[in-house]
Protein backbone atom coordinates (compact mmCIF):
# COMPACT_ATOMS: atom_id res chain seq x y z
CA UNK A 1 0.00 0.00 0.00
CA UNK A 2 3.22 2.48 0.91
CA UNK A 3 5.00 1.47 -2.46
CA UNK A 4 1.58 2.30 -4.34
CA UNK A 5 1.27 5.71 -2.39
CA UNK A 6 4.19 6.94 -3.31
CA UNK A 7 3.66 5.69 -6.87
CA UNK A 8 0.73 7.47 -7.15
CA UNK A 9 2.12 10.86 -5.86
CA UNK A 10 5.22 10.68 -8.37
CA UNK A 11 2.48 10.32 -11.32
CA UNK A 12 0.87 13.26 -9.81
CA UNK A 13 3.08 15.38 -9.26
CA UNK A 14 4.43 14.20 -13.06
CA UNK A 15 1.40 15.14 -14.83
CA UNK A 16 0.94 18.56 -12.36
CA UNK A 17 3.57 20.11 -14.42
CA UNK A 18 7.52 19.46 -15.76
CA UNK A 19 9.43 21.87 -14.01
CA UNK A 20 12.81 21.37 -11.74
CA UNK A 21 10.62 23.29 -8.47
CA UNK A 22 8.48 19.79 -8.67
CA UNK A 23 9.41 16.70 -9.41
CA UNK A 24 8.42 13.13 -7.84
CA UNK A 25 11.07 10.95 -6.43
CA UNK A 26 12.04 7.33 -6.84
CA UNK A 27 10.20 4.80 -5.40
CA UNK A 28 11.95 3.72 -1.65
CA UNK A 29 11.56 7.71 -0.78
CA UNK A 30 14.80 8.98 -2.39
CA UNK A 31 14.42 13.05 -2.09
CA UNK A 32 14.27 15.30 -5.91
CA UNK A 33 16.72 18.18 -6.48
CA UNK A 34 15.66 21.62 -7.92
CA UNK A 35 18.37 22.40 -11.35
CA UNK A 36 19.75 25.43 -8.82
CA UNK A 37 21.10 28.39 -10.29
CA UNK A 38 24.10 27.92 -12.61
CA UNK A 39 26.82 30.48 -12.87
CA UNK A 40 26.77 30.78 -16.67
CA UNK A 41 23.59 32.90 -18.20
CA UNK A 42 21.20 13.81 -29.37
CA UNK A 43 18.29 11.08 -31.50
CA UNK A 44 15.09 10.56 -29.36
CA UNK A 45 11.26 9.36 -29.73
CA UNK A 46 11.23 9.52 -33.58
CA UNK A 47 14.48 8.29 -34.74
CA UNK A 48 16.02 11.59 -35.59
CA UNK A 49 19.09 13.89 -34.16
CA UNK A 50 22.22 13.49 -33.91
CA UNK A 51 24.36 10.80 -31.51
CA UNK A 52 27.33 10.20 -29.95
CA UNK A 53 28.63 14.21 -29.92
CA UNK A 54 28.44 16.82 -27.29
CA UNK A 55 25.29 18.88 -28.07
CA UNK A 56 27.91 21.80 -26.95
CA UNK A 57 31.20 22.73 -27.71
CA UNK A 58 33.83 21.41 -25.28
CA UNK A 59 33.80 23.83 -22.16
CA UNK A 60 36.27 26.95 -22.79
CA UNK A 61 35.26 26.88 -26.64
CA UNK A 62 35.04 30.37 -27.74
CA UNK A 63 31.10 31.48 -28.16
CA UNK A 64 29.27 32.57 -31.22
CA UNK A 65 29.84 35.81 -32.09
CA UNK A 66 26.40 38.38 -31.02
CA UNK A 67 24.27 38.58 -34.17
CA UNK A 68 21.68 41.75 -35.00
CA UNK A 69 18.10 40.30 -33.03
CA UNK A 70 15.64 38.52 -35.11
CA UNK A 71 13.60 41.38 -36.91
CA UNK A 72 9.61 40.38 -36.47
CA UNK A 73 6.64 42.04 -35.69
CA UNK A 74 4.96 38.11 -35.02
CA UNK A 75 8.20 37.25 -32.59
CA UNK A 76 9.57 39.49 -29.85
CA UNK A 77 12.78 38.58 -27.55
CA UNK A 78 12.09 38.57 -24.14
CA UNK A 79 8.29 37.70 -24.81
CA UNK A 80 8.22 34.60 -27.55
CA UNK A 81 12.38 33.45 -26.68
CA UNK A 82 14.99 34.30 -24.57
CA UNK A 83 17.75 35.59 -25.74
CA UNK A 84 20.97 33.32 -24.12
CA UNK A 85 23.53 35.77 -23.29
CA UNK A 86 26.04 34.93 -23.90
CA UNK A 87 25.45 32.79 -27.20
CA UNK A 88 26.92 28.90 -26.22
CA UNK A 89 28.78 27.62 -29.09
CA UNK A 90 27.44 24.02 -30.63
CA UNK A 91 29.07 21.44 -32.36
CA UNK A 92 26.95 22.09 -35.79
CA UNK A 93 29.26 21.79 -38.64
CA UNK A 94 29.32 24.98 -40.68
CA UNK A 95 26.55 25.61 -42.69
CA UNK A 96 24.01 24.06 -39.79
CA UNK A 97 21.90 25.56 -37.33
CA UNK A 98 21.75 23.54 -34.29
CA UNK A 99 17.93 23.07 -32.73
CA UNK A 100 18.14 21.50 -29.32
CA UNK A 101 15.25 19.62 -27.27
CA UNK A 102 15.79 19.28 -23.92
CA UNK A 103 13.29 16.86 -22.36
CA UNK A 104 11.89 14.50 -20.19
CA UNK A 105 10.62 11.02 -20.95
CA UNK A 106 7.83 11.39 -18.06
CA UNK A 107 6.64 14.99 -19.11
CA UNK A 108 3.13 15.06 -20.51
CA UNK A 109 3.90 18.24 -22.46
CA UNK A 110 6.99 16.77 -24.04
CA UNK A 111 4.97 13.89 -25.22
CA UNK A 112 2.25 16.62 -26.26
CA UNK A 113 4.56 17.86 -28.75
CA UNK A 114 6.58 15.10 -30.28
CA UNK A 115 4.24 14.37 -32.89
CA UNK A 116 4.45 18.27 -34.10
CA UNK A 117 8.61 17.54 -33.76
CA UNK A 118 7.80 14.18 -35.19
CA UNK A 119 6.53 15.76 -38.48
CA UNK A 120 8.74 18.80 -38.60
CA UNK A 121 12.02 16.43 -38.66
CA UNK A 122 10.50 14.70 -41.51
CA UNK A 123 10.65 18.02 -42.96
CA UNK A 124 13.19 20.04 -41.55
CA UNK A 125 15.64 22.29 -44.02
CA UNK A 126 18.88 20.72 -44.79
CA UNK A 127 20.99 23.60 -42.67
CA UNK A 128 19.16 22.33 -39.04
CA UNK A 129 20.90 19.85 -37.02
CA UNK A 130 18.33 18.63 -34.29
CA UNK A 131 19.68 17.37 -31.51
CA UNK A 132 17.68 15.98 -28.19
CA UNK A 133 19.33 16.10 -24.43
CA UNK A 134 17.67 14.17 -21.83
CA UNK A 135 17.17 16.97 -18.77
CA UNK A 136 18.85 15.52 -15.48
CA UNK A 137 17.00 17.30 -12.00
CA UNK A 138 16.88 14.35 -9.94
CA UNK A 139 16.80 10.84 -9.16
CA UNK A 140 13.92 9.74 -11.93
CA UNK A 141 15.03 12.20 -14.39
CA UNK A 142 18.67 10.86 -13.98
CA UNK A 143 17.31 7.46 -14.08
CA UNK A 144 15.59 7.97 -17.53
CA UNK A 145 18.29 9.88 -18.81
CA UNK A 146 20.10 7.09 -18.61
CA UNK A 147 17.40 4.65 -20.22
CA UNK A 148 18.06 7.10 -23.24
CA UNK A 149 21.36 7.20 -23.64
CA UNK A 150 21.56 3.08 -23.28
CA UNK A 151 19.19 2.48 -25.70
CA UNK A 152 21.27 5.07 -28.10
CA UNK A 153 24.65 3.23 -27.35
CA UNK A 154 22.92 0.20 -28.13
CA UNK A 155 21.66 1.51 -31.21
CA UNK A 156 18.41 0.57 -30.46
CA UNK A 157 16.96 4.34 -30.53
CA UNK A 158 13.88 3.17 -32.22
CA UNK A 159 13.15 1.57 -27.88
CA UNK A 160 13.53 5.67 -26.95
CA UNK A 161 10.04 6.15 -28.53
CA UNK A 162 8.95 2.85 -26.95
CA UNK A 163 9.44 3.99 -23.57
CA UNK A 164 7.99 7.36 -24.24
CA UNK A 165 4.94 5.49 -25.23
CA UNK A 166 4.99 2.90 -22.48
CA UNK A 167 5.42 5.88 -19.87
CA UNK A 168 2.50 7.88 -20.98
CA UNK A 169 0.32 4.99 -22.11
CA UNK A 170 -1.92 2.49 -19.83
CA UNK A 171 0.64 0.94 -18.29
CA UNK A 172 1.28 4.36 -16.14
CA UNK A 173 -2.31 3.21 -14.66
CA UNK A 174 -1.62 -0.63 -13.69
CA UNK A 175 1.78 -1.08 -11.41
CA UNK A 176 4.92 0.33 -9.69
CA UNK A 177 7.21 0.11 -12.69
CA UNK A 178 4.99 2.19 -15.04
CA UNK A 179 7.81 5.09 -15.25
CA UNK A 180 10.56 2.56 -15.97
CA UNK A 181 12.61 3.49 -12.55
CA UNK A 182 12.72 1.47 -9.36
CA UNK A 183 13.72 2.07 -5.51
CA UNK A 184 17.81 2.37 -6.61
CA UNK A 185 20.31 2.24 -9.45
CA UNK A 186 19.93 -2.09 -9.30
CA UNK A 187 16.15 -2.17 -9.47
CA UNK A 188 15.86 0.54 -11.76
CA UNK A 189 18.31 -0.80 -14.05
CA UNK A 190 16.61 -4.71 -13.70
CA UNK A 191 12.97 -2.91 -14.65
CA UNK A 192 14.77 -1.30 -17.83
CA UNK A 193 16.13 -4.59 -19.00
CA UNK A 194 12.97 -6.19 -18.52
CA UNK A 195 11.76 -3.14 -20.75
CA UNK A 196 14.24 -3.83 -23.47
CA UNK A 197 14.46 -7.43 -23.43
CA UNK A 198 11.00 -7.65 -24.90
CA UNK A 199 11.87 -5.92 -28.02
CA UNK A 200 15.05 -8.17 -28.28
CA UNK A 201 17.84 -6.74 -26.15
CA UNK A 202 20.14 -8.93 -24.38
CA UNK A 203 20.44 -8.09 -20.49
CA UNK A 204 24.07 -8.40 -20.35
CA UNK A 205 24.14 -6.01 -23.55
CA UNK A 206 22.05 -3.65 -21.51
CA UNK A 207 23.86 -3.57 -18.68
CA UNK A 208 27.23 -3.23 -20.46
CA UNK A 209 26.04 -0.08 -22.24
CA UNK A 210 24.09 1.12 -18.87
CA UNK A 211 27.57 0.76 -16.78
CA UNK A 212 29.94 2.43 -19.33
CA UNK A 213 31.79 5.33 -19.88
CA UNK A 214 30.09 6.21 -22.83
CA UNK A 215 27.11 6.91 -21.08
CA UNK A 216 28.30 8.13 -17.96
CA UNK A 217 30.04 10.58 -20.05
CA UNK A 218 26.88 11.42 -22.02
CA UNK A 219 24.67 12.07 -19.14
CA UNK A 220 28.06 14.36 -17.78
CA UNK A 221 27.47 16.78 -21.07
CA UNK A 222 23.76 16.58 -20.10
CA UNK A 223 24.40 17.84 -17.04
CA UNK A 224 26.25 20.50 -18.43
CA UNK A 225 23.75 21.51 -20.84
CA UNK A 226 21.08 21.96 -18.25
CA UNK A 227 23.45 24.63 -16.36
CA UNK A 228 24.30 26.17 -19.19
CA UNK A 229 21.10 27.26 -20.55
CA UNK A 230 19.47 27.28 -17.00
CA UNK A 231 16.84 24.64 -17.90
CA UNK A 232 13.64 25.00 -15.32
CA UNK A 233 10.76 23.72 -17.33
CA UNK A 234 10.56 21.15 -20.12
CA UNK A 235 10.38 21.02 -23.24
CA UNK A 236 12.79 23.55 -23.47
CA UNK A 237 14.13 24.25 -27.29
CA UNK A 238 17.61 25.83 -27.81
CA UNK A 239 18.35 27.46 -31.04
CA UNK A 240 21.97 27.83 -32.74
CA UNK A 241 23.13 28.51 -28.16
CA UNK A 242 21.55 31.60 -28.81
CA UNK A 243 18.08 31.54 -28.37
CA UNK A 244 15.94 29.64 -25.83
CA UNK A 245 11.94 29.20 -25.65
CA UNK A 246 8.98 26.88 -25.42
CA UNK A 247 5.37 25.95 -26.55
CA UNK A 248 3.87 28.36 -23.90
CA UNK A 249 6.06 31.14 -24.94
CA UNK A 250 5.27 30.57 -28.13
CA UNK A 251 1.58 30.92 -28.18
CA UNK A 252 1.16 26.52 -28.36
CA UNK A 253 3.16 23.72 -30.43
CA UNK A 254 2.56 24.43 -33.99
CA UNK A 255 3.51 27.90 -33.05
CA UNK A 256 6.51 26.96 -31.58
CA UNK A 257 7.60 24.80 -34.55
CA UNK A 258 7.15 27.89 -37.20
CA UNK A 259 9.31 29.55 -34.54
CA UNK A 260 11.77 27.19 -34.57
CA UNK A 261 12.18 27.77 -38.35
CA UNK A 262 11.78 31.73 -38.43
CA UNK A 263 15.10 31.71 -35.58
CA UNK A 264 16.73 28.90 -37.35
CA UNK A 265 16.39 30.70 -40.81
CA UNK A 266 17.30 33.62 -39.64
CA UNK A 267 20.66 32.63 -37.80
CA UNK A 268 21.56 30.45 -41.29
CA UNK A 269 21.05 33.53 -43.02
CA UNK A 270 23.14 36.19 -41.12
CA UNK A 271 25.44 33.47 -40.44
CA UNK A 272 28.71 35.40 -42.27
CA UNK A 273 27.72 38.35 -39.94
CA UNK A 274 29.19 36.17 -36.95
Amino acid sequence: MIRQLALSTALALILCACSSRQTPAPQGGASSSSAGAPAASTSGPGGAGASAASPSAAPGAAANSPLALPASSEWRPGVNYVVVSPAQPTNAPPGKVQVMEVFWLACPHCYALEPYLEAWRKKMPSYVQFVRVPVMWGPVQRAHARLYYTLEALGRSDLIDKAFQYIHGLEMQTGSESILVGSGKANTMRIQQTFAAKYGVAPSAFAGAYNSFDVSTRLQQAEEVGQTYEINSVPTIIIDGRYRTNPAKAGGESQLIQLIDFLAKWDHDHQSEG
